[in-house]
């Protein structure tokens, strides 16, 4: 399964994954729809949760972020995009504090796909039973970008894991809301061409800082995709080149900028001095910024 097959599918895209992965698993259809209902009332749950504590992570970084969010006045008049960073960061403390939640595709970014899809869906009054196509394309996505590149920070930097999910979120808001095939990979190719790039910098390797917020601004990007898609605009990169260039950028990647908390944030002094009350020791007992080598 490649974005391109995808791409030319009959319409809805959701149909024709759902078809193939029935085909390759010798699952029913019904099942299928089944348990993606069951991970949707699973994110449902997560989001709620974490709009309703400010309970901090173990870490102490995050917590309260989503909870803030949510009960402010809205500054900018903009109820979409104050509902979908709120619902994304919320996952993500909800995960911070080692709550349940679905990993869509991973941990780190398991706050993009609800924050975009729900957050959406709340704020144009879809009911929940008509999310189970937009998620089931979403896994296709996912799928799909995971048969070139590993979807984790550690393979590839944070656009492998933020970048995938965004993708899979701008696909399924596109098909929730009426798009075709095409608009709905077109929305994933622009969501992540736009990420390509980003490092993963965990401060003290917690997913907490900038992951959180991180969540946040990429659920707004991924609905910004879609909005861009269904006004048919497309990627001019063909959407499996913009992988093939997403997974030539992680190999090309340095390791520090891949999870290992050696790079970017996570070795800035507040990141050093975070890592070390962690791990019990003063902060000028070993450790030290990293210095990265020039191209």
């Amino acid at each position: 399964m490649t974005l391109t097959d995808l791409m030319n599918a009959p319409a809805p895209a959701s149909g024709w994954v759902l078809a193939q992965d029935c085909e390759e698993t010798g699952l029913d259809p019904a099942d299928i729809r089944a348990e993606m209902a069951r991970r949707i009332g699973e994110m449902r749950d997560s989001v709620e949760r974490g709009l309703s504590s400010d309970a901090k992570s173990i870490t102490g970084m995050v917590g309260w972020n989503a909870k803030g969010l949510w009960d402010a006045p809205d500054a900018l008049n903009a109820p979409l995009i104050r509902r979908v960073q709120a619902y994304a960061m919320a996952v993500n403390e909800e995960n911070a504090r080692m709550g349940r939640i679905v990993a869509a595709p991973t941990a780190g970014s398991a706050g993009t796909i609800p924050g975009a899809l729900l957050g959406v869906a709340d704020h144009l009054g879809i009911p929940d039973e008509r999310l189970v196509d937009p998620m089931i394309l979403a896994a296709g996505v996912g799928k799909a970008i995971s048969k070139r590149m590993f979807i984790s920070g550690a393979a590839g930097g944070c656009q492998a894991e933020i970048g995938s999910s965004a993708a899979m979120a701008a696909a399924a808001v596109t098909e929730l809301l009426g798009g075709s095939p095409r608009a709905c990979i077109h929305a994933a190719s622009l969501a992540l061409m736009n990420t390509i790039g980003l490092v993963c910098d965990p401060v003290g390797g917690y997913v907490e800082v900038p992951c959180v917020s991180r969540n946040a601004f990429f659920a707004v990007h991924a609905v910004s995709a879609a909005q861009l898609a269904l006004a048919q605009l497309e990627s001019f990169i063909p959407p499996d080149e913009v992988v093939g260039a997403m997974a030539q950028v992680g190999r090309m990647m340095p390791v520090q900028l891949r999870e290992t908390a050696e790079g970017g944030l996570a070795q800035t002094p507040t990141g050093l001095a975070v890592t070390a009350r962690m791990e019990g020791r003063q902060p000028d007992e070993g450790g030290g910024m990293i210095e990265l080598p020039m191209a």
